[in-house]
């Protein structure tokens, strides 16, 4: 391997991490400067040529890459979400890819003049909406949690079915001319879908033996998987072509709802891995695109991704959520966001290559067609998905729920107090010990860093409107309060001093971040230890007779207040910016230390 060679790779690396923080920096979709990327670094400038940077490595890599970005995406899915509209996301997984296909090959046929055989082709593989595209998207515009729901499903169970119907399409494209050619196409299709399941749910009840039964160590779980991921994938293909990406997304949809099965310990593993996959493979393919391919088109490009938007997905959805409790809103917001991502690129560029390798010299023109919709899409939507959810009345209600970063004991005691008041909360830490115990209290937790890639996609936000940082990592807190600000705005994000001045802490801990919770004398190190040694957080309802003047006498410096929620339920968080000024109606939640023996004496006696 050359010098040159060496330092290309190096740069798409580099290029890719710095195209996914300039998307964080700007809150938009990363295939946006991925794509842009790409096709300046090839067709453009010249500077790279994928296919002689790997050669035949090229597509088993796509393919591998692929295969990760699915099996993780499946293993987040739990069939609990979606009760009470399990019948809308299995039409979008069933019958309405079939409008999808059927509109999208007949644009393909009638507007850019393709052949019959590769325009059923392409209709079959723009079924597929992007996960990797949708979850950023769905974080930015804050659907409604029904919306949410099936978009998320629909992006990750879609795409293992959009390459199956596009193996069956190339498998017929190939026996035609011969005898039989259906025939060869029906059992392409039983065996695909025979060796997809078998491989696919065999693999995973073996390794969720393995990691329920302790028969490996920790440090292996993120190994064995990957590792497994790509056995179950490969053991697929050579039974079948095209069936690894079946298999590897029934295995993770297997292991994420079977019980007793530790996914949240190896859903990270993809974290890092799939990130920089996904930064690499849509540079790499982007930078394969045939922008003379593109030209020839014409406006055959644009009369494709018109009829896919405004068509192919209002029919598609008007079909599936007939029937359904979903709002007018909600149908045209979900009629309006269908992304295609990097499945979408890769299934394109795998069989166009294969076809033209068959004879068939249009085929070429299948990834500039399939580049152009999903620029198209991706473009379009992210611009104006947020102010359509909004003006359709689809977006989230004005959200009082609470995102906690730490799941200590104090956050815990303030969650339980949160949640009895019917107040949607939200724990999340990195240490599984802390997240464990959350959820044998019934409250919600995501195990994972809040700042992390995965949280980006996976951390569910649906009904949290304010973020508190509440963890013994001034560090950390920062960074939460920073990365979320643009989520929940500035005065959304509060974040509690980890020591007060006296204690060597730093007045300017909280002052570029958030605001600061609680109060300015507030700390986490004081708070912790006081509720070591015995305070509570208690509930206490303001009434004409028991004042908030009457609270502070009772209980003088033993109480500091954490939250209110006024007489509507709306929670507000205590700061030293802001300090609450609750009234009658109003309920407090204070962490008040125990009274010492001598004092409930005192106060008899002056009685």
């Amino acid at each position: 391997m050359s010098e040159a060679t060496i330092l290309l790779i190096a740069f798409i690396t580099l290029a890719g991490a710095l195209c996914q923080w300039l998307a964080w920096w700007l809150r938009l979709p990363a295939i946006l400067f991925l794509l842009l990327t790409g096709i300046l670094g090839g067709p453009v400038l010249g500077l790279m040529d994928p296919d002689a940077l790997l050669g035949e490595l090229l597509f088993p890599f796509v393919s591998l890459a692929v295969a990760v970005i699915l099996f993780e995406g499946s293993l987040t899915l739990r069939f609990r979400e979606i009760r009470g509209l399990e019948g809308v996301v299995r039409r979008f997984v069933g019958e309405g890819v079939l409008v999808t296909w059927a509109v999208a090959a007949l644009a393909a046929r009638l507007i850019a003049g393709l052949d019959w055989e590769l325009a059923i082709l392409f209709g079959a593989i723009m079924v597929v909406t992007g996960p990797t595209v949708i979850m950023p998207m769905l974080r930015t515009v804050r659907p409604s949690a029904q919306v949410a729901g099936i978009l998320r499903w629909e992006g990750i169970v879609v795409d293992p079915i959009g390459a199956l119907l596009a193996v069956l399409v190339f498998e017929y494209l190939v026996s035609a001319g011969h005898d039989g050619a259906l025939g060869a196409t029906l059992g392409a299709f039983a065996a695909t879908l025979a060796a997809g399941s078998l491989t696919g749910l065999g693999g995973g009840w073996l390794l969720g033996e393995a990691l329920r039964r302790d028969w490996l160590p920790s440090y292996l779980f993120n190994a064995m998987t990957l590792a497994m991921v790509f056995a179950v994938f490969s053991l697929a293909e050579g039974l079948a072509k095209e069936s690894g990406l079946l298999a590897v997304t029934l295995m993770g949809l297997y292991l994420g709802n079977r019980e007793g099965v530790p996914v949240e310990e190896i859903v990270e593993f993809k974290e890092s891995l799939s990130l920089l996959l996904v930064s690499v493979l849509f540079i790499l393919l982007a930078a394969r695109l045939d922008l003379a391919g593109l030209q020839a088109l014409g406006w055959g490009v644009l009369g494709v991704f018109l009829a896919i938007q405004l068509l192919a997905r209002p029919l598609n959805v008007l079909y599936c959520t007939w029937g359904s409790s979903l709002t007018a809103g909600e149908r045209l917001l979900l009629a309006w966001i269908a992304p295609r991502g990097i499945v979408a690129a890769a299934v394109t560029a795998l069989f166009a290559l294969k076809l033209e390798q068959q004879g068939y010299g249009s085929a070429a023109l299948l990834v500039p067609l399939a580049f152009g919709v999903i620029i198209g899409t991706v473009v379009l939507q992210s611009l104006t998905a947020g102010p359509l959810a909004r003006l359709l009345k689809a977006a989230e209600p004005d959200a009082q729920g609470l995102l906690i970063v730490g799941a200590n004991p104090l956050a815990r005691a303030l969650a339980a107090a949160i949640d009895r008041e019917q107040v949607p909360v939200l724990l999340t830490d990195t240490l599984w010990d802390n997240v464990s115990r959350a959820r044998m209290a019934g409250l919600k937790a995501y195990y994972g860093n809040p700042l992390s890639s995965h949280a980006e996609v996976y951390l569910d936000t649906a009904g949290l409107g304010r973020l508190l940082a509440l963890t013994s990592d001034a560090h950390l807190n920062a960074l939460a309060c920073s990365r979320y600000r643009g989520v929940f705005g500035h005065k959304g994000v509060f974040a509690l001093r980890v020591s007060t001045p006296e204690y060597g802490g730093d007045r300017r801990e909280t002052a570029t971040t958030g605001l600061t919770a609680f109060s300015a004398e507030a700390s986490y190190v004081d708070l912790a230890r006081r509720f070591g040694r015995g305070a509570e957080v208690r509930r206490t309802t303001l009434t004409e007779t028991f004042t908030l003047a009457d609270f502070q006498t009772l209980h003088e410096e033993r109480a500091t207040l954490l939250c209110a929620l006024d007489p509507k339920g709306r929670l507000e968080i205590a700061s030293a910016e802001k300090p609450l000024e609750p009234a009658t109606g109003w309920t407090l939640l204070s962490l008040i230390d125990p009274e010492s023996p001598g004092a409930s004496e005192a106060v008899a006696g002056r009685a």
